[in-house]
């Protein structure tokens, strides 16, 4: 029974992960996805089972003290988020690798953990495009959308904390570059014997969109992103 690799995927709210991790799933087999456990109300159209498991505090209480949960944390001081570590459980009895859509704070507790885990941090091209995905999901108050910026400012912060950064400018390319992330830890996994310089186009391919996905190959697109959100703080 092998340990199954594990995909931390963490973004600033609003910045197009649930999207991207849908096509993560319809593209790529053999993953399980964890749905993650919280304490808030649902929102819109989001039903219990498929996008949250809404339970009450107490419940969450118990699980904590059960050690049931991978990791959890508490959001805007109010609403408590954890992942049940029976996915992992799951994924590692099936042989399937496990996708995991937490905060910043959920995914340093998982690093901790599991060293081995790769860790990808979604970005927006700018703090003016992520605010006005906010304001077209219409879901939040002013007051939340300004919590969700200044939150979002702190969190890209920590971006150098990550394996790879995708900034989400166009979701077919930052989809793609997801795929080839997992494909590629997948495959060198799975063949640590062998060098995908040896490999067909498409292995090579997977490798290369990678590495450009790389924190450090990165940095210079991410510098002018941060900008934006720094002169926001500013005025």
């Amino acid at each position: 029974m092998r340990e199954p690799t594990v995909f931390i995927v963490s973004a600033p709210s609003g910045s197009g992960k649930s999207t991207l991790v849908q096509r993560l799933l319809a593209t790529v087999s053999e993953l399980i996805f964890s749905i993650s456990y919280t304490t808030r109300r649902p929102r819109g159209q989001e039903r219990n089972g498929e996008h949250y498991f809404f339970i009450g505090r107490d419940q969450f209480r118990r699980m904590i003290q059960g050690e049931e949960l991978l990791e959890w944390a508490e959001v805007f001081g109010q609403d408590l988020y954890g992942t049940a570590r029976r996915f992992y459980d799951e994924a590692r009895e099936r042989g399937y690798d496990l996708v995991l859509d937490i905060d910043v704070q959920g995914a340093a507790q998982v690093k901790q953990k599991l060293p081995w885990a790769r860790s990808i941090f979604i970005l927006p091209p700018s703090r003016r495009e992520l605010e006005e995905r906010l304001r077209r999901r219409g879901e939040d108050a002013e007051e939340v959308i300004q919590r969700r910026l200044q939150r979002a400012g702190r969190e890209i912060g920590g971006y150098s904390q990550y394996d790879y950064v995708i900034i989400n400018d166009d979701v077919d390319r930052a989809a793609e570059r997801l795929c080839a992330i997992v494909l590629a830890a997948r495959w060198e996994k799975r063949h640590p014997e062998r060098s995908p310089a040896g490999e067909g186009g498409e292995v090579q391919g997977w490798f290369a969109l990678a590495e450009a996905c790389r924190t450090e190959a990165v940095e210079p697109r991410v510098a002018p992103v941060l900008r934006t959100f720094l002169e926001a703080k500013s005025q």
